[in-house]
């Protein structure tokens, strides 16, 4: 079950996000009328061209942004920095506003559920420290990758536009 200080915290972080998709705060808002799945949460960590995107490659989703599900007692947030650090050695800082939030699921057997995406900008020289079976890699955003989330790779580029304008 979720904790409402993770629920509080999904529902600040969906309103603020920069990106919404398959009307998540609407299925949020109807979602918190009963017993809630697990929240997750990922990162979108650029490099400082904001022109590669750091994935993992997962065993059967493809490449995939470092994230997982959010644990009892954490935020989103807090689940997105614990879950980058786990799968890439990376410990950032990450941007204020939340990227998107979208709702899906993570597993064809798996009920749908809120996730959160938060973005990071790095130097692309740190080194990372992958999990055991899982390759981090930077991977170009002008190019395509192997993922069964597809539509991934156009809400990342256009997170990545955003970021440009706004940082100038």
């Amino acid at each position: 079950m979720i904790d409402e200080r993770a629920i509080e915290a999904a529902v600040i972080d969906a309103e603020q996000a920069t990106a919404e998709f398959d009307g998540a705060c609407r299925w949020l808002v109807a979602a918190r009328q009963g017993p809630m799945e697990p929240l997750a949460a990922e990162v979108w960590v650029f490099d400082r061209d904001l022109a590669r995107v750091v994935l993992v490659q997962h065993r059967w989703r493809g490449w995939v942004p470092p994230g997982g599900k959010v644990e009892a007692g954490e935020t989103p947030r807090e689940g997105a920095i614990r879950e980058l650090l786990e799968e890439t050695g990376l410990r950032v800082e990450l941007l204020p506003e939340p990227a998107a939030v979208a709702v899906r699921s993570y597993h064809p057997d798996w009920p749908v559920t809120l996730g959160l995406s938060y973005a990071a900008i790095v130097d692309a020289a740190v080194p990372f420290v992958a999990e055991p079976g899982q390759p981090v890699a930077w991977k170009r955003l002008d190019e395509d990758w192997e993922s069964c989330f597809p539509g991934d790779l156009a809400r990342i580029r256009q997170h990545a536009t955003w970021l440009a304008d706004r940082l100038g």
